[in-house]
């Protein structure tokens, strides 16, 4: 097989999940509705939470970052996807495909660190409520933010230069929905076993620490709530946990698949499907987990819609 250095000027071809589908059709228009509703619910959950004073707090800040990352995560690749369908053209450029692998891995990696945080965020509120203010302070909650995003593109910058300086083969063909490592990898003219390696302990340092954090949090709450004597307050704290859970549950699912185990349990199609299920699925349903179980939510957004149909029908 001929080799060649990659260069500015050269591209690759992106074989997404639309060009091996059977009803590629009928898949597009699913792809189109959940991307359409991951903008509109995590769009109008960030309105709710910046607008509504109420929601200034920890919680509610570490949700809003969750939904601005889940937004930014499924605009990097569906978009381009669904256009590159539409148009029957499917290139990216070296550059692009660059950027869009450094965006995708900082989204990703900022929202599990976040997850993590959010996770304490629960044990503090639910086993030191006394505490609270004190181990979560807005400062506190801010510095979690800041220092999510900023570890989460430290990795994705160094990951992206050194899968990138690989040289490629001249077929360049990523059968893959985006450029991620482990696709661009097989592309690779060179021995890149080292190089897996280092993906993998990345992997478990960003998937499996954050994960069992977590997992102890959780752990922690559950004794704490089943002790608790008022039976309206277990059910509520029972009620924000499994909402958390849930939305751990699938997105560390389908990112330990992709990043964690050996690329021997992989099959182009697995992976595809794995793909859309992280950066489309997930964030069009995780807004609506957190939001339709969460009353502080719903009331926050009943009473921004009740001023806006104030102040555009003055007479009701």
């Amino acid at each position: 097989m001929e080799h060649g250095n990659s260069t500015l000027g050269s591209g690759f071809m992106l074989m997404g999940i639309l060009k091996d589908s059977e009803s590629p059709e009928l898949l597009c228009a699913i792809i189109t509705i959940l991307y359409m509703l991951a903008l509109i619910s995590n769009g109008l959950l960030l309105l709710v939470i910046t607008m509504d004073t109420r929601l200034h707090v920890p919680m509610y800040i570490l949700l809003g970052q969750l939904s601005l990352m889940d937004l930014l995560f499924t605009s990097v690749v569906t978009p381009k996807a669904l256009v590159d369908f539409l148009r029957s053209e499917n290139t990216i450029s070296f550059g692009g495909c660059a950027l869009q692998m450094f965006l995708a891995l900082t989204l990703g990696g900022a929202e599990d660190l976040l997850l993590a945080f959010m996770a304490y965020d629960r044990y503090v509120a639910i086993c030191h409520p006394l505490n609270y203010m004190v181990l979560m302070s807005t400062r506190v909650c801010w510095l979690m933010v800041a220092t999510s995003w900023i570890l989460a593109s430290l990795s994705a910058l160094g990951h992206t230069l050194y899968t990138m300086h690989f040289p490629f083969c001249m077929s360049r063909k990523i059968s893959h929905l985006l450029c991620e490592i482990p696709p661009l990898l097989k592309l690779a003219c060179a021995d890149t076993s080292r190089y897996e390696l280092m993906v993998y302990v990345t992997g478990v340092t960003f998937l499996l620490l954050p994960l069992s954090v977590i997992v102890a949090s959780y752990t922690l709450i559950l004794f704490t709530v089943l002790h608790m004597p008022s039976n309206e307050r277990r059910q509520k704290a029972l009620v924000t946990c499994s909402s958390h859970l849930t939305v751990v549950g699938m997105f560390y699912g389908a990112a330990t698949f992709m990043y964690v185990l050996p690329s021997s349990l992989h099959s182009t199609k697995q992976d595809n499907i794995i793909s859309v299920f992280y950066t489309i699925v997930t964030p069009a349903l995780n807004p609506l987990i957190y939001s339709l179980r969460n009353k502080e939510v719903m009331g926050a957004l009943r009473r921004i819609m009740g001023k806006y149909m104030l102040r555009t029908h003055p007479t009701f």
